[in-house]
């Protein structure tokens, strides 16, 4: 009866995870599948826009279109601003995290929460030298 228990306690967190790392994958394989769609896309568009750009005269079609292109690249580089702002504050705000816990963790003497902590620091020391990270202070 213990070993039931004890197995049952341990395989149920398992099969979660297995879930959510098939979730992960396909969510991955469909996101890569749309961005790389997407890039075609603007690919498609582009030279549209930059040979309307580059005409003298244009036609008051030609100038309608090259409005509607114009503003609607806008809208997608907002879009694609607010998506890069966005993952930038999650992936720091969750290396920030991981960073206290760390250093919680190696403060009350986690021997490999000092080395994961040590090669932390040396990530944000790389990147702030690198001038990936801006520093305020």
């Amino acid at each position: 009866m213990f070993g039931e228990e004890s197995t049952s306690n341990f395989i149920l967190p398992l099969i979660r995870i297995s879930f959510i790392l098939e979730d992960y994958k396909e969510n991955k394989r469909e996101l890569d599948k749309e961005l790389e769609r997407f890039v075609t896309l603007l690919n498609q568009l582009l030279p549209h826009y930059h040979t309307l750009l580059k005409k003298k005269d244009l036609s008051p079609d030609e100038l309608q279109r090259l409005g509607d292109i114009e503003h609607y690249l806008l809208g997608v580089n907002a879009k694609i601003l607010d998506i890069k702002g966005k993952l930038e504050q999650d992936l720091f705000g969750q290396s920030l995290h991981t960073y206290y816990k760390l250093k919680d963790s190696a403060k009350k003497g986690d021997v490999k929460a000092k080395v994961k902590l040590e090669k932390m620091r040396d990530g944000f020391i790389e990147a702030l030298n690198a001038g990936d990270i801006i520093n305020f202070n």
